[in-house]
């Protein structure tokens, strides 16, 4: 469940394919659906689960991969079913195709803000495997109820599933702070600053706390010999610490070294409009998005999109920001920030 807000989209993201092995030759019809998951085409990918679905081919990743289809367009009523569609074509022995499922199903229901249905179905992952990321939304939705002792009753089983899990120690923190209760959730954090592991990987994961508690000197130490070492992962969250910082020109620099060392990705370029929109570059900003969504990986442009709307509202170009976030909501339906950008720009200009 990697961070609260945005555990539903990673879904879509980063587990479709675990579920969508390639065959050799022409892709399957499920195949093709997928891989319009990944690319955010839902309606395309539901015209190729549809046409499998009508075939009887590959019904439970057909029905599975419809009902990410439906996620992705914010209609979770739909997708909860076709998810149930998937389940009845399991067999009970299917213990982690079933539990699979019920993941999703979980993130359609906690999308819909049916927050019993989730914690319901988040029993039944529980029942196959006592998962943390199970305990851990569980106890979200108990937090999103007002049950601040349901909700640490299951945070606490999260962590005793999995102890180790940086992320989940951050997903707790995160749904701590949307309740506005960040001095519960950095109780967490400072939990996770206890793991017993000295590994250049835990380096990056106690920097990430660090950052999360705003405690930016001990994040850079924690990600001096990475950043050393050139790698990515460090030099981004470097970037964002150097941000939070009010450096935004060592900031772009940090991005910058990334590209110029590991490659051009979106987060990257991503990080460099952040730092010009915060030296009231817009023009520079724009220049910088417009490099990011020129490539190929669709992972971060989403972020991209959404501060190409910021850089020409700052620019008081509100004609262009009102289009861009119009455009932003149909290719986003279910962000709600972009839906209040949209609905503050249609009142301006």
């Amino acid at each position: 469940m990697k961070n609260v807000k945005r555990w539903a989209a990673l879904l879509l993201l980063g587990l479709s394919l675990a579920g969508c092995q390639r065959t050799e030759g022409e892709p399957t019809l499920v195949e093709t659906g997928m891989a319009a998951v990944e690319k955010g085409d839902y309606q395309e990918a539901l015209s190729s689960f549809d046409t499998a679905i009508a075939d009887g081919k590959d019904l439970i990743r057909a029905y599975r991969g419809a009902g990410m289809a439906y996620m992705g367009l914010g209609e979770y009523e739909k997708a909860v079913q076709f998810f149930d569609q998937a389940l009845s074509e399991t067999k009970e022995q299917q213990k982690e195709t079933r539990k699979d499922i019920l993941y999703y199903q979980a993130a359609a229901f906690y999308r819909w803000q049916n927050y019993e249905k989730t914690i319901e179905t988040c029993g039944k992952i529980l029942d196959i495997s006592g998962e943390g990321d199970a305990f851990c939304l569980t106890g979200i939705c108990y937090l999103k109820k007002g049950d601040e002792k349901a909700a640490q009753v299951n945070f606490d089983a999260a962590v005793e599933a999995s102890p180790e899990d940086y992320d989940l120690y951050l997903d707790i923190y995160e749904a701590y702070k949307e309740e506005k209760l960040s001095a519960t959730g950095d109780e967490y954090l400072q939990k996770a600053l206890t793991i017993e592991k000295d590994t250049k990987e835990d380096a990056y994961h106690k920097a990430k706390i660090y950052y999360y508690l705003e405690n930016y000197e001990k994040a850079q130490e924690q990600l001096a010999e990475l950043v050393g070492e050139k790698d990515g992962d460090a030099l981004l969250l470097m970037g964002k610490i150097a941000l939070a910082l009010e450096d935004p020109v060592r900031s772009a620099g940090l991005y910058e070294q990334y590209i110029a060392e590991i490659g051009e990705t979106p987060e990257a370029y991503n990080g460099i409009a952040l730092a010009e929109i915060a030296q009231e570059d817009y023009d520079a900003a724009l220049a910088a998005i417009q490099k990011g969504l020129a490539l190929e990986e669709e992972q971060g442009k989403q972020e991209l999109y959404f501060n190409e709307i910021v850089a020409y509202e700052q620019k008081r170009d509100f004609a262009t920001a009102r289009a861009k976030a119009e455009a932003y909501v149909e290719k986003y339906p279910t962000d709600e920030a972009g839906q209040k950008e949209a609905e503050f720009l249609s009142t301006v200009g």
